[in-house]
């Protein structure tokens, strides 16, 4: 048996419109395992996916059957999910190397699972992996970029709506591989129209054709200086685990460490008079004050000794009572709650706390009440609501199920952080994202012949919030009376062509005080296929995202049988594996399989004896571009290049770097003083930097600020991503009090 861990890596997978159908090819030879697969009667392979448990995210079992040593076997695994976008706005699909479990439980008798597994050298691995896409959409593919050599992108239509493209060679076992695809025009909203499953039953979910609406749309960015809204709120996880390091290996940074510093960037980056507060939680909770505060230099300041402070102290995981605290709070007039999350671990009671956060998505949002929803009875989907929970996962184990529930229950978004990644640019993104503006007054209305009607197939969003993507999920009922061109004169009535039917779709929506609207057309004639993503996709968002009323008969006879026709899995169906020759169920235990995974700790444990550490040539980790490595770039992910940013990121660990110590300095509006602590931060001394000032009218911390924004973009460019919010702060508070002298003190900065 192996297990695999089904993360949005699939057969085909979808994003907005646009269809990767992604060929992971694992070859897996059977080797000395021959006689435990044997107990499995029949030579037909079971697939028998598993729901989400215990909040370890969903894994999937592979029953190989009956195999003979040296045979081969080929397992085809078809999975539909949604890809989410980067900020830049690609679309990321991520495919794990290893069949093998990502997260590593423990049993009940405390014993890693994993303990028993056999660790091999890379080379002796008995499989290896190829990887090819097709890739289409309605506007057009751009590029596509990788972790891994990809063969050139390939286009299979003159409009650059298909493509193909595969890895160049096998990829390393240490990281999973990453596809980065951009479209050419990804804000534009698209419609996908797929028919329905031949012979299912009428009525059902899978006969009619169904549509997908991709909706994101540009909003203007907000001018930070200009946007005081907003109730942030920061829940910290303090529980013992988090003195752990974040990645597998005890070289990286610890996670309580990463989180401190990340929530001064979070601080230093927040807008004059918004509120804020920070809550701690593991076993108890605390928070730093008894409700939100206003964001001034005062609390400010208070706020960063107390993170400073923080330490990993509060036992266990109990998120729920913290989150209820939370919710407990009175809400703000004009500033709409945004929580952010941070745990790495997992919780017995997730789906409690997924329905806490569901229960009051709307409830700190002054003036929103949800509209009803147009469903069958006893079932809900979330809307969009404007208040939203961000949530972050740190390190290996953390709860899938958790970190996704509730930021999908919310609005929001998710985010994990393993081996390499930095926290702090993910978690500034996100507070980017939390300081747009938001896209309100959305409606769709249809356009269809006589005969045909669209039925929404759960709620439409109330409110879109910029690099957020929305799908709309429909279907299509009747049949269009088709009308006759114009013949030509002679031609016999059996061979007039007749017309194409079309059918469009109106979307309109406003941003502040401006309405935009866009009309899409397209064809009637679905597309055909046997694999029906879009019908599955909604069928996802039915069963798993939303909720099945337990008490009425009818919702669960129509979840069931939507279950059991579009073949994703929900609370009420059970798997069973069958010897489809002798048509019954297999009895006894599951037999375990152990597939080898590469030893890495030897090789780097090898390195070490060899290498001197003072030889390694080693990046500058605090500006790096990213939180991993960029991937328009050119990348060697040798053991060696792995081991020596590893090594550097535990020598520098221990002291601030350069860039945290300079926004540490930083104050709540934006600006800096002219001290010795900055000017140890630049590089110069305090009175050189006196002496410099360009005029009598610019005072020094309007000089000091400008030397730190130039600092910035010369020294820590790389890192932009943590830094641009603080920034924007910066250049507000500089050009309000300048004026006319701003460019002289920029063209002193400079020289």
């Amino acid at each position: 048996m192996a297990d695999v861990d089904p993360h949005p890596s699939a057969h085909e997978v979808f994003v907005g419109g646009a269809m990767a159908d992604v060929d992971p090819s694992p070859r897996c030879r059977w080797g000395g395992c021959a006689g435990a697969v044997r107990r499995r009667a029949g030579r037909g392979a079971e697939l028998i996916p598993v729901a989400a448990g215990g909040g370890r995210g969903r894994r999937v079992q592979l029953l190989p059957g009956q195999s003979v040593p040296g045979e081969e076997a080929v397992l085809t695994l078809r999975y539909v999910c949604e890809l989410p976008l980067e900020p830049d706005g690609a679309a990321r699909y991520v495919l794990p190397t290893v069949l093998c479990p990502r997260y590593a439980p423990h049993r009940s008798d405390g014993e890693d699972v994993t303990q028993g597994v056999l660790r091999v050298p890379q080379q002796e691995l008995p499989y290896t992996l190829s990887l090819s896409a097709t890739l289409q959409s309605p506007h057009g593919i751009n590029r596509v970029l990788s972790n891994c050599p990809l063969t050139p992108l390939s286009y299979t239509a003159r409009n650059q709506t298909t493509a193909q493209v595969s890895l160049a060679q096998a990829p390393p076992w240490d990281q999973d591989v990453e596809l980065l695809v951009y479209y050419t025009e990804p804000h534009k909203p698209s419609v996908v129209l797929e028919a329905g499953l031949p012979g299912a039953k009428p009525g059902s979910l899978m006969v009619d054709p169904a549509v997908m609406v991709t909706l994101l749309p540009r909003a203007p960015e907000a001018v930070l200086a200009q946007s005081r809204a907003g109730e942030f709120i920061f829940l910290l996880d303090r529980s013992s685990s988090m003195t752990c390091p974040v990645g597998s290996r005890d070289l990286f940074p610890q996670r309580i460490n990463s989180a401190q510093e990340t929530l001064i960037l979070l601080l230093k980056s927040l807008p004059l008079g918004c509120y804020c507060n920070i809550y701690g939680f593991g076993t108890e909770f605390e928070s730093f004050y008894p409700q939100s505060v206003e964001y001034t230099q005062q609390t400010m300041a208070e706020s960063l000794q107390r993170v400073q402070l923080l330490q990993a102290n509060l036992g266990g995981t109990r998120i729920l009572e913290p989150l209820r605290a939370i919710y407990r709070s009175p809400c703000r007039d004009g500033h709409p709650h945004q929580l952010f999350v941070f745990t790495d671990g997992e919780v017995e009671n997730t789906q409690d706390v997924i329905t806490e956060v569901w229960r009051h998505r709307g409830t700190h949002s002054t003036g929103w009440t949800p509209p009803a929803l147009p469903l069958p009875s006893g079932l809900c989907v979330p809307p969009h609501p404007p208040c939203r929970c961000f949530s972050f996962g740190i390190g290996d184990v953390v709860s899938t199920a958790l970190i996704k529930g509730i930021a999908r229950a919310a609005g929001g978004s998710a985010e994990f952080i393993t081996g390499q990644d930095r926290m702090q640019p993910k978690v500034l993104q996100s507070l980017k994202r939390a300081l747009q503006l938001a896209v309100t007054g959305i409606s769709l209305s249809w356009d269809l012949p006589p005969g045909m009607q669209a039925q929404l197939l759960h709620r439409g969003p109330e409110v879109i919030f910029a690099g957020q993507r929305c799908l709309v999920y429909a279907q299509l009922r009747g049949q269009p009376q088709v009308r006759e061109q114009n013949p030509r004169p002679g031609m016999p009535p059996d061979l007039r062509p007749p017309d194409t039917p079309m059918g469009g779709v109106t979307l309109q929506y406003g941003i502040q005080d401006q309405t935009y609207k866009e009309t899409l057309q397209f064809s009637l004639q679905p597309q055909d296929g046997d694999r029906l993503p879009v019908h599955r996709l909604a069928a996802k968002l039915l069963l798993l995202e939303g909720a099945v009323d337990a008490g009425s008969e009818g919702a669960r006879h129509w979840a069931l049988e939507a279950s059991l026709s579009s073949g994703v899995i929900c609370s009420l169906k059970a798997y069973v594996g069958v010897d489809m020759e002798q048509g019954q169920p297999v009895q006894g235990p599951l037999v375990r399989w152990d597939v080898p995974q590469p030893d890495f700790f030897r090789e780097y444990a090898e390195m070490i004896d060899c290498v001197s550490i003072r030889e390694i040539p080693i990046d500058r980790v605090y500006e790096r571009p990213a939180s991993r490595v960029r991937l328009d770039e050119p990348n060697h992910y040798s053991i060696f290049g792995c081991l020596s940013r590893d090594l550097h990121a535990a020598q520098r660990m221990p002291e601030k770097s350069p860039l945290l110590r300079l926004v540490s300095l930083q104050n709540a509006d934006g600006s800096w003083d002219l001290d010795p602590q900055l000017a140890a931060v630049l590089g110069v001394s305090e009175t050189d930097a006196r002496e410099r000032i360009p005029s009598a009218g610019v005072t020094p911390s309007i000089w000091a600020t400008v030397l730190a924004v130039v600092w910035l973009h010369d020294r820590a460019m790389g890192q932009r991503d943590e830094w641009e919010l603080l920034e924007a702060k910066a250049v507000g508070w500089v050009r309000d009090r300048a004026g006319a002298r701003l460019s002289e003190c920029l063209k002193a900065a400079n020289a």
